[in-house]
């Protein structure tokens, strides 16, 4: 069956339409012009910290930028072609168009997901904590395949990410594991993905081959900025310091650096042994607890509207994935029903499909119960 180009060309410029009126092309263009203006005030690297704030600022934003005028120019170009190969009834082209069309419709539809990220917290950085649940041995391995699964998927969208504490089970894999994803949106791109991941497989580790259910739960917080208002008492921590160690307890610091904060009022508790001094590992565990408790807040401000509205329901994170590597290959979402058969795809990072439709899937239940 023939494409119709003409009908698929103009539903695409519509949709970017869309985008263009959500992202406000005027309003970036000053912020990327301001910007511009404190990155060449000849005494900016003075302060290092701030300037690279200004610097990673602009960046992020011309890039958004681009990417929103670089689509308009594909849907251009992809009409132009077309246009050449009806007038040439040149069927190769055609072909070319047709692919070309396939690939723009994939990045156009990614890019209007990025609208629908309007959260109080959405544009922000990421902490992600992923920790072994129900399974043992087998749920520790799945909770360091998890963990490279999203650093697999940052990678895969050249996202900056740092490793802030890893706690190594006995025998393999990981008891929990913490990191940042330092992008824009990243909070409101991977927050989808909190809740119980299940694995169901033949275990490795099980000598007669039996198969074996695990779980590991995946947290996903903003990462705190200066200007929010979250200050924490000394008072109300509880701080102690002890011996970082890698795979199998082997120490990998002759000092005792790593960092372990309470929270005493709300008992959350956070580790850090990653950095290479004490202090860096207070302050990384300081601004992740401070991150914590900011989502904690609006969780409870989100309650508290949800009770007064006579409508408390149950989280929509929780046992939300399941990846069954037999008897059948199979990547399910319990939540939007989106599956795939490539496992290993999905396991190497390839995320994207079940994170937009998660957002889309989240976005309808928020206005289902407004």
């Amino acid at each position: 069956m023939a494409v119709d180009f003409e009908t698929e060309i103009k539903q695409l410029r519509a949709t970017m339409a869309s985008v263009r009126e959500v992202t406000d092309l005027d309003r970036l263009q000053g912020t990327i012009t301001a910007l511009e203006e404190q990155a060449s005030e000849p005494d900016l690297w003075d302060d290092v910290d701030n300037a690279q704030k200004v610097t990673s600022a602009l960046s992020r934003a011309k890039a958004e930028h681009d990417k929103v005028t670089g689509m308009d120019a594909r849907i251009d170009d992809l009409e132009a072609l077309v246009e050449l190969g009806v007038e040439e009834n040149d069927a190769e082209t055609l072909q070319e168009a047709e692919r070309d069309l396939t690939k723009l419709k994939k990045d156009v539809e990614q890019l209007e997901v990025r609208t629908l990220l309007n959260g109080e917290y959405d544009e922000r950085e990421a902490v992600v904590t992923i920790r072994a649940g129900a399974g043992g041995v087998d749920a520790a391995d799945f909770a360091e395949m998890l963990m490279r699964m999203y650093l697999r998927w940052a990678e895969r969208h050249d996202y900056p990410t740092a490793v802030l504490d890893t706690s190594y089970a006995e025998e393999a894999g990981l008891k929990s594991a913490t990191f940042e994803v330092k992008a824009p949106y990243a909070f409101g791109t991977l927050g989808i993905e909190a809740g119980t991941h299940r694995l169901v497989r033949i275990s490795p580790f099980d000598n007669q081959g039996r198969r074996q259910t695990s779980f590991a739960a995946v947290e996903v917080i903003p990462l705190i900025e200066s200007d929010d208002s979250i200050d924490i008492p000394e008072t109300e921590l509880k701080i102690d310091v002890f011996r970082s160690s890698g795979p199998g307890g082997q120490s990998v610091n002759t000092t005792d650096s790593a960092v372990r904060m309470t929270h005493i009022p709300t008992g959350i508790v956070v580790s850090m042994q990653n950095e290479k001094s004490q202090i860096q590992n207070r302050a990384a565990a300081l601004r992740v607890l401070q991150s914590r408790l900011l989502l904690q807040r609006k969780q409870e401000e989100d309650a508290m509207k949800k009770e007064m509205a006579g409508d408390v329901k149950a989280s929509w994170g929780d046992q939300m994935r399941s990846y069954v590597l037999h008897p059948y290959q199979m990547v399910k979402d319990l939540r939007t029903g989106h599956e795939v058969g490539s496992t290993a795809a999905v396991l190497d990072g390839d995320l994207d499909d079940f994170i937009d439709a998660g957002i889309r899937w989240k976005r309808a239940q928020e206005k289902a119960e407004d």
